[in-house]
């Protein structure tokens, strides 16, 4: 009988701000452990929150083995460890910040009411095994994540200002937020031309969905029967990427112990789709290679799927990405997404121009029109390098068309 044994966990401060004031400040602490053991091709699994001693967590999945889950795989080896924590607020500077945040937005933009928290998340996962696995990674970064509503909007809120660093540096953040809100209320008309600029994040969901293997194989993605062909824009090369360059708040391994090699998958490769992911049981059903992208189930075998959906960047800035061209911010949008053949609605109810750099005003509200083939395929313009003049993160670039709303 093998035994392995995963570990979350996770330690989050926060004080919340509401309608300019600092209202509250708390703590939570958790540990979150899967005990797991392997007899005759079975699994018995324990989910436990909070501390428990590796004698009773074993000896409760053991017990478990009577539910007969199947698991017929190997458990991984290999030792390893990760830490990627620099600088993140303490308690007592979380509310420092908090009130330096708060100060500085009533005073150089007295005209909106500010809500939202000042936090600072630390995490820490583990994977070990009796095989001799012994897996270890560490992050945490601090984050101010402002609402602000302007005095003579009847909205409940206008927009939001999310920013997060592994060392957090407030001038960074005052540099963002002055950027956003010194044009907000300053009306501008619609560019000739829809482009959208966004964290990317947002619009990937049907690319992931469509590059999952089960999906792939049973017909229902998107993208089946095109394997090997040239779909997206040469710009786009998506990947499952927990390398030490690029990770943010992730293991380097999956939910079943696999680690990539070079912490990196690829799917698609310059517009051409390579492959789907999926954990041990669907490689092993479609007769492939697992690609590590099994989800992280504690309470039960591996399930789901962990994967990042990195698209990789490109060497230029998003300015540079324009050439002189204009790009709204969907600050505000909802009601909307991707329908079951791929096509992409979206009304954005608040959306800011920019250059790139700057942002220049406020369009009228109006309304995204695309599908997840044109998106990234000929009216996918890239992903820029890191933006540190509004979002602190790369961005996606993309034409659409635009309608009223």
């Amino acid at each position: 009988m093998e035994k392995e044994k995963f570990t979350s966990k996770s330690y989050n401060a926060n004080v919340s701000i509401v309608e300019n004031q600092l209202t509250s400040f708390d703590i939570t602490n958790a540990t979150e452990t899967s005990f797991r053991v392997y007899k005759d091709g079975l699994a018995g699994i324990h989910y436990q929150q909070g501390k428990m001693s590796d004698e009773e967590g074993f000896a409760k999945a053991e017990k478990n083995l009577e539910l007969k889950r199947p698991y017929p795989f190997e458990i991984e080896t290999g030792k390893r460890s990760r830490d990627k924590t620099e600088k993140p607020l303490s308690d007592e500077e979380i509310m420092d910040t908090a009130k330096k945040i708060l100060k500085y937005l009533r005073k150089k933009h007295p005209d909106y009411t500010y809500s939202g928290r000042v936090t600072t998340h630390i995490w820490e996962e583990t994977a070990e095994n009796s095989k001799g696995m012994n897996y270890k990674a560490k992050d945490a970064y601090s984050n101010a994540g402002i609402e602000f509503k302007h005095k003579d909007s009847k909205d409940i809120s206008d927009g939001y200002i999310d920013f997060s660093q592994r060392t957090f540096k407030l001038r960074h953040f005052y540099k963002i937020a002055d950027n956003i809100l010194d044009n907000f209320t300053k009306q501008v008309p619609m560019p000739e031309e829809c482009i959208i600029i966004d964290k990317y994040y947002g619009y990937t969901g049907k690319l992931r969905e469509s590059l999952t293997l089960e999906n792939l194989k049973t017909g229902t993605s998107l993208l089946t029967g095109k394997i090997g062909q040239q779909i997206f824009s040469k710009d786009l090369t998506v990947t499952h990427d927990v390398s030490d360059k690029t990770t943010w708040m992730n293991s380097f391994w999956d939910g079943e112990g696999v680690v990539c090699k070079g912490d990196k998958v690829t799917f698609i490769k310059e517009g051409k789709v390579i492959r789907g992911f999926c954990d041990k049981a669907k490689a092993k059903k479609y007769k492939v290679k697992t690609t590590g992208n099994a989800g992280g189930s504690y309470v039960d075998i591996p399930s789901g799927n962990f994967c990042t959906m990195t698209l990789k960047p490109g060497k230029k800035s998003a300015k540079e990405m324009l050439n002189g061209k204009l790009a709204i911010i969907p600050i505000q949008s909802s009601g909307g997404g991707f329908k079951e053949q791929g096509e992409y609605t979206m009304p954005v109810q608040i959306g800011l121009l920019t250059d790139g750099e700057k942002i220049l005003g406020r369009v009228p509200p109006f309304t995204i029109s695309t599908n997840m083939f044109d998106m990234f395929g000929k009216d996918f313009i890239g992903i820029s390098k890191y933006n540190k003049e509004i979002f602190n993160d790369k961005v996606m670039i993309f034409k659409c068309q635009a309608g009223k709303l």
